[in-house]
């Protein structure tokens, strides 16, 4: 994918640098959510969607967002920009893994709803140690499959036995990709 992009984008600079570039007609993949809250916030811009999604973001319900706010009176509810527009619409805060951290950290709110991958949960609690923040999640927590293969023992043992090797593409496919990535981080300075 990266191969085949101008730029790639993450979900923090997504809408600024889909704003600073030239063209007015922007084909947005992988990720069709990601790429209509781009549309929303840059509508000078025709954004074309991909149907592809993250299917762990696109699974929250935005019942049980609902459900956790009322059980929850008070809580603001952080979204990833991945959740679909029915989450996006609930939410008091919507940005990418950081800004939501540090939304969290800032606000003078006690209780917050998760509306993104469940790993997040440590990093939310370490900076708000001794804060009494509390963090929720829909009542079918957002678990990715893919980020829960990734164990301790199995980078461990990476580490230590070299095991787990992936095999990287041809050079020109690395090439063109290095190339969006540099961009990217050229575009996001």
């Amino acid at each position: 994918m990266k191969a085949w992009s101008d730029v790639c984008v993450t979900s923090s600079n997504a809408v600024d640098i889909v704003r600073s570039l030239p063209q007015d007609n922007i084909l947005f993949i992988p990720d069709m959510n990601l790429g209509h809250y781009v549309a929303t916030k840059v509508p000078e811009k025709n954004v074309i969607l991909n149907d592809g999604f993250c299917p762990t973001h696109e699974s929250i319900d935005a019942a049980e967002v609902e459900r956790a706010r009322t059980e929850h009176p008070g809580a603001l509810v952080l979204a990833h920009p991945e959740c679909g527009s029915w989450v996006l619409e609930k939410a008091d805060v919507v940005g990418s893994t950081s800004q939501l951290i540090d939304a969290a950290v800032r606000s003078d709110a006690h209780e917050f709803v998760i509306c993104t991958v469940q790993g997040v949960i440590h990093e939310l609690e370490r900076q708000t140690a001794g804060t009494g923040k509390r963090f929720y999640f829909p009542h079918t927590v957002p678990v990715c499959p893919n980020m829960a293969c990734v164990t301790a023992e199995k980078v461990l043992a990476c580490l230590r036995d070299g095991t787990g090797e992936v095999g990287l593409p041809d050079e020109s496919i690395i090439a063109r990709s290095t190339a969006a990535l540099d961009r990217m981080l050229e575009m996001a300075r």
